[in-house]
């Protein structure tokens, strides 16, 4: 039998969430028996080669129940039925698909987003029934997508972790940008928890001319940085003489903090869960490629006959 795409997958997983935590690979098999697959649409392969379609599916079904708020994540890779995934089962749907998600806010947002604001870094949403948009276009939103799946997946990670673990990973994405002199100064410099109402400082530079103070909340996505914690930090800074401030969080700032800091004669930069992310990908901290997909288009300089 030909295997479900991930909409039709939405209720079944949901359903087999709903009684205790499970992975993607837990819900395998009870799946396949609903479905009657067959031993070998098990094993049948993305046209990448990379992973099984199956489990592919699973897990898209699951990450979009998840942007929906129907499903929570109770630890590393394991998720569960949150008590709205419950109301739903209760009234018995007899689908769950994005059409269904869209009565949600917070999956309207993930839908709608795509734009990168002064707020957050939103996301691109790929329809597979979307005759408008062009291959590339198609390939771009994508990508998009599961850039943003990414960024959800990392701040997921790190508040599994301990607050030193976020400490190290600052140092990580500092000296990929080119900050500090070496990873060991900088190591011994971050971690002061307290010192002066800092978390830490950083070389600028590899010589050391300019120094740059560091203040590092690793919170849950509810709880916004507002502007009492962004001044008590500037207030730390002229303290101690200093005239540049990184502040990062795991969560977001509210606008009168964001606000706050653009309007400071110090020079203040305010780093969400979002943005952190995305640096994060982009400098190589906590990723890895998984592959490289190349592009090739006509080279119309090699088609131009010379008259």
């Amino acid at each position: 039998m030909t295997i479900p795409d991930y909409q039709t997958l939405m209720l079944p997983v949901l359903r087999l969430a709903a009684n205790e935590a499970v992975r993607v690979v837990d819900l395998v098999k009870p799946i396949a028996t609903e479905f009657l697959l067959s031993d070998d649409d098990l094993e049948e392969l993305l046209p990448s080669g990379k992973g099984k379609r199956l489990n592919n599916r699973i897990h898209w079904a699951k990450t979009y129940l998840s942007k929906a708020g129907l499903l929570e994540n109770p630890s590393r890779g394991y998720f569960l039925a949150t008590d709205e995934g419950h109301k739903v089962l209760v009234s018995s749907p007899e689908r769950i698909d994005n059409a269904f998600l869209t009565r949600y806010e917070k999956f309207q947002e993930f839908r709608a987003g795509g734009k990168e604001t002064d707020e957050s870094i939103g996301t691109l949403h790929l329809s597979g029934t979307d005759d408008k948009a062009t291959p590339e276009e198609q390939i771009d939103n994508a990508y998009e997508t599961l850039r943003a799946s990414l960024g959800t997946d990392l701040l997921e990670r790190i508040s599994q972790n301990s607050p030193s673990f976020f400490e190290g990973l600052i140092i990580d994405l500092m000296m990929s940008m080119g900050y500090g002199g070496s990873h060991a100064s900088a190591a011994r410099q971050l971690g002061r928890s307290g010192d002066g109402g800092v978390d830490g400082v950083i070389d600028e530079d590899r010589l050391g001319l300019d120094r740059v103070y560091l203040q590092a909340k690793r919170y849950k996505a509810e709880n916004v940085v507002g502007r009492p914690e962004v001044q008590g930090f500037v207030g730390s800074l002229v303290g101690l003489g200093a005239t540049k401030g990184i502040f990062v969080t795991t969560s977001s700032f509210s606008k009168q903090a964001r606000d706050y800091a653009e309007g400071l004669v110090q020079r203040i930069i305010l780093i969400d869960g979002a943005l952190l992310t995305k640096l994060m990908v982009e400098h190589g901290v906590g990723v890895r490629t998984s592959r490289t997909i190349s592009i090739q288009r006509i080279d119309e300089d090699f088609f131009a006959e010379e008259l």
